[in-house]
């Protein structure tokens, strides 16, 4: 099995769409005139979720018209909210079908599919021209990418003069091999974690320069102790994260927090630019 493949699988199985359908439909949410709010306790896919976008998002300068692109979109709910908040075209990219398959779905139910398109494709070998898109972003999908140069690279040959690059992961910090599962990675496989120093060097290595990068870090504990807790009291919502992380979603946030507290990986935003 490819690595590709292998994460792709990881992520995830089966109908996204319907699952998330029929929760909806169990918490007798109308379908119609269902909202990017709506779906945002499920639709951002990654560590602290929708508060993580809207972090990210506060520091991106998009301007409306432009055209942005999300690298390793998930369920396009990120996308979604960029393109709403900016009003801005989003075109999303994503290795595991069936987030793309839901993706589209869901951006059709809430009526954005003219503004926001996701396609099947790995950000390793982007499917763009040069100089295509003013700005983009990738919210925790590093930990997964074995060849960062090439992502990276990807990445700034698709982007014109002068474009952002956002960028959210939990780095590799100091103090031993990650405790898993973890949601990235069930037991280390898969997994290819760099120190925020590394990180850097790969982006300058790509050509990137004016890079920020802010530690993340006590955001991500907090959050991951509120989800704990919740979980620990059988009081999680129906629509949430966790309905897509598995059964074992409770251990996996355990470690996630767990590991951030021993300096096993250090959650890490960056922002950065293609030279003008």
């Amino acid at each position: 099995m490819t690595d590709a493949k292998t994460i792709a699988e990881h992520w995830a199985s089966g109908d996204i769409y319907e699952l998330i359908v029929s929760t909806l439909q169990r918490m007798e949410k109308p379908l119609e005139g269902l909202t990017i709010d709506d779906l945002a306790p499920v639709d951002h896919f990654h560590a602290r979720g929708f508060p993580a976008t809207v972090d990210l998002a506060d520091r991106l300068p998009v301007e409306a018209g432009q055209h942005v692109l999300d690298i390793g979109c998930g369920l396009g709910g990120p996308a979604r909210y960029v393109s709403s908040r900016f009003d801005c075209r989003v075109t999303g990219i994503d290795i595991t079908g069936p987030f793309v398959t839901a993706g589209n779905k869901l951006t059709r139910l809430v009526g954005m599919n003219d503004a926001v398109q996701i396609e099947h494709g790995d950000g390793q070998r982007l499917p763009y021209p040069d100089s295509t898109f003013d700005g983009a972003y990738t919210q925790h999908v590093t930990m997964n990418v074995s060849d960062r140069a090439a992502f990276f690279g990807e990445a700034f040959r698709v982007l014109k003069p002068g474009a952002f690059l956002g960028l959210t992961e939990h780095g590799l910090g100091p103090g031993g091999e990650p405790h898993h599962p973890v949601p990235w990675s069930t037991d280390g496989s898969a997994e290819y974690l760099a120190t925020p120093a590394e990180t850097r060097a790969y982006l300058e290595d790509a050509g990137f320069e004016a890079i920020e990068i802010e530690n993340t870090g006590p955001k991500y504990v907090a959050a991951y102790a509120a989800m704990i807790e919740k979980a620990e009291q059988g009081a999680l919502p129906p629509l949430g994260i966790h309905l897509l992380i598995g059964e074992n979603a409770l251990e996996k946030t355990r470690n996630s927090s767990r590991n951030i507290e021993e300096d096993r990986t250090h959650p890490i935003q960056v922002i950065c630019r293609k030279p003008g």
